[in-house]
């Protein structure tokens, strides 16, 4: 079986695929990322889906990487016969979806195969198929993809085949256009061409970035995959490319990420404004005010790409499920869940553009009162917490410590940008709530912080309590915490989110160490001054990625592999967090969480 780290990503700002280093693209949704998958073999076998170009009979690739500073893909075979390599990208969008594969012989003659099964909705409708001029046609209700080439395609058990021979100096592309059935054919794409345009596009992307030093490479690698898992229509970023990916292999905590989390907020914004990517932070604030416009009571924690709300949650029976990781699911249960952190997290990051651009106006503030005053009256109550468990609604610290962000950030653009606003009324909030967690959101026999209101048990989203502001790093109840989960929340040095068996999450099995909260406690330790030992689990944090620089959501320390879905923003936004830290050290920033459920995100 293919392993999740195994896989790379490409993508064009509006869908994305996954290449396999044996060549095979098993993922990829049409026309956007959360369209259904027409290549699904991730999810299930090759009969699901996927896209196979490689020397005949060969495996895994020799060697593999990103062109420097882009998203266009190179995977090469050294055989008996000679050498090859394989370059993926996905240009810009335009009318259509286009996907380029260029074969190019490097030494010798080496027999190549390709292999071509599309299985739209999920791996359950097979197309029919005609021949074009150059290649072929695939047509099924809605979906139609073109599939142009110079090598020889044949039909063969429901697959189309291509057998060739790549001489030394050759370059024989495959181009994979996708377009609604019922509208023209449209134009043939010209892969040489698209090649440059790519490669040109990515290079003046990432020659914005203004981040330096050590960890510049991991930094633009980070980045440049969040600008990939970026839905452009709307400035959108989903959490990531692919849904149900097990987190815990063979049981049932699979979740579909491909939308976008509230939560994700503040982490984003600060991620690009502190790289300078100003037009992005804009349009994901733009993002964030048109989803959230309407009643506050009605806030979720997440999304559409557009803003869409109704999310239903649906399982795939047909498919077997990653490693049998059942059910496959789509959409997200959890979009209506109560919790109550997401309330801070967007004022905080709301706070944080004004912060950026001090000298514009603030046309979401009438938004932000609106969000405030229902916070007023809800903040007390218990709910789903970050993590979006599925057992009982408690009273979790982190959702008491972001309503204390809420109210902050709202006393002090009143008092320090002029808005209008009760500024006297919500600091005596701000203050009832402080009291309120270190009263009863702290155990003082073991000298810290706890997940909820009356429990014991530790959540690594109490190390952002000196992030937040909530307390100074040199506070010695944040000191104990760390200190504690440290101790008492980690495996083999990296950070569970919380102990499933021991918080009631409403799910059976277990989960790995969740990658996001090893960066968080990193950031937490230069904040107590351990700078070594901070340094120290970045730079183990950083062999975790995988050959092309890439994380998924969490890492199994025992087997030593990837797990959940991938690539995910939520591990790379805290890497560059992290880096920004280490290089210029600590400082406040605001920075709430997101969650994946009990599970899920």
């Amino acid at each position: 079986m293919t392993g999740i780290e195994d896989y790379a990503i490409i993508g064009d700002l509006h869908t994305a695929a996954l290449v396999a280093r044996n060549g095979s693209v098993d993922w990829m949704c049409l026309p956007n990322f959360d369209s259904p998958a027409c290549f699904a073999a991730l999810l299930d076998t090759p009969e699901a889906g996927r896209w196979l170009l490689a020397p005949t009979g060969a495996g895994n690739c020799t060697r593999r990487r990103y062109r420097p500073g882009t998203l266009i893909l190179e995977t090469e075979w050294d055989t008996a016969e000679g050498s090859v390599r394989v370059t993926d990208f996905m240009p810009a969008r335009d009318d259509s979806v286009d996907m380029v594969r260029i074969v190019e012989g490097l030494k010798g003659s080496v027999p190549m195969q390709g292999e071509l099964r599309l299985r739209f909705d999920y791996g359950r409708i097979v197309p029919w198929v005609r021949r074009m001029d150059h290649g072929i046609s695939a047509v099924a209700g809605p979906d139609a993809a073109y599939l142009s080439t110079p090598a020889p395609l044949e039909g063969r058990d429901m697959r189309t085949v291509s057998e060739f021979t790549v001489r030394a100096g050759d370059r024989i592309p495959f181009v994979l256009r996708w377009a609604h059935s019922y509208k023209p054919v449209p134009d043939r794409t010209d892969p040489e061409g698209a090649l440059a345009s790519t490669q040109a596009f990515w290079e003046q992307w990432i020659g914005r970035n203004s981040m330096a030093g050590d960890y510049k490479d991991a930094v633009e690698r980070s980045l440049i995959t969040l600008k990939a898992l970026t839905y452009a229509p709307t400035g959108g970023i989903v959490a990531a490319a692919t849904t149900s990916l097990p987190e815990d292999p063979g049981g049932s905590r699979n979740w579909d990420y491909r939308f976008c989390w509230l939560r994700d907020a503040t982490l984003t914004l600060q991620s690009l404004l502190a790289c300078g990517y100003k037009d992005e932070a804009a349009a994901w604030r733009e993002w964030l005010l048109r989803a959230v416009a309407g009643n506050p009571a009605d806030l979720q924690i997440m999304y559409g790409l557009d803003g869409t709300r109704r999310l239903p949650e649906a399982e795939l029976p047909w498919l077997a499920g990653y490693e049998g990781s059942r059910p496959v699911r789509t959409g997200n249960a959890a979009a209506p869940q109560l919790q109550l952190d997401v309330w801070g997290e967007v004022l905080d990051g709301l706070a944080l553009t004004r912060a950026a651009d001090p000298g514009t106006t603030d046309d979401s503030w009438d938004i932000q009162v609106a969000l405030m005053e229902y916070l007023e009256g809800e903040w007390d109550q218990p709910d789903n917490g970050l993590w979006e468990m599925r057992g009982p609604r408690r009273k979790f610290t982190h959702s008491r410590v972001m309503a204390w962000v809420a109210a902050d950030r709202m006393v002090k653009a009143v008092r320090e940008s002029g808005l209008p606003g009760p500024a006297d009324r919500w600091a005596a909030l701000r203050k009832t709530i402080h009291h309120d967690v270190m009263t009863h959101g702290f155990d003082e026999k073991r000298n810290t912080f706890v997940q909820s209101y009356g429990s014991t048990e530790l959540d690594a989203s109490l190390l952002l309590i000196p992030r937040v502001g909530f307390l100074p790093h040199g506070h010695p109840r944040v000191a104990g915490t760390v200190e504690a989960i440290q101790r008492e929340l980690t495996r083999d040095g990296f950070v569970l989110r919380y102990r499933p068996e021991a918080s009631d999450d409403g799910l059976p099995g277990t989960e790995g160490v969740f990658l996001a909260c090893s960066f968080w406690l990193a950031d937490a330790l230069v904040g107590i001054g351990r700078r070594d030992k901070a340094v120290d689990l970045f730079e183990r944090l950083l062999t975790l990625r995988n050959d092309v620089g890439l994380l998924s959501e969490e890492w199994d320390p025992r087997n030593k592999r990837q797990l959940g879905n991938t690539p995910q923003a939520f591990s790379h936004f805290p890497l560059i967090h992290c880096a920004l830290q280490l290089r210029h050290g600590p400082h406040h920033s605001n920075t709430p969480v997101r969650t994946h459920e009990a599970g899920q995100h």
